[in-house]
């Protein structure tokens, strides 16, 4: 049962499966987007320089209303994503400790830190073997 659990859990978080997931959300949440400023905004706008309906300052105020709605509800997706996947990133790198690697060493002559790449030490001069 383990392995089951860990091999699904290496076929969840796997990178491409979460950037697929997050595209697909967006790019629903982008549609209803482009769906808002068509409605509110283009077809109005193509309705009165052809000649067909009127508009008052009232319907106005109301397509702009709904065209921030939704540019709200757009943002409000996007930020949940971003959590999410900041989350998922966590979980991820749980458990998966970094080696720290040294950075400097000591001079087997006169004992002084020196850089771990130094093949000769800066204060004694000596000649340092790896």
């Amino acid at each position: 049962m383990k392995k089951f659990i860990n091999e699904f859990k290496t076929f969840a978080l796997k990178g491409n499966m979460i950037d697929m997931a997050v595209g697909i959300v967006i790019g629903t949440a982008f549609s209803g987007l482009v769906t808002s400023l068509t409605d509110n905004f283009i077809n109005p706008i193509l309705n009165v320089i052809t000649g067909g309906v009127r508009y008052n300052w009232q319907d106005m105020a109301g397509f702009i209303s709904s065209f921030l709605s939704a540019l709200v509800n757009f943002f409000i997706m996007a930020l949940v994503l971003f959590c999410i996947v900041k989350a998922v990133n966590k979980v991820k790198s749980f458990g998966t400790k970094k080696k720290e690697t040294a950075v400097i060493k000591k001079c087997p002559y006169c004992q002084s830190e020196i850089d771990i790449k130094a093949t000769r030490c800066p204060y004694c001069t000596s000649m340092i073997d790896e």
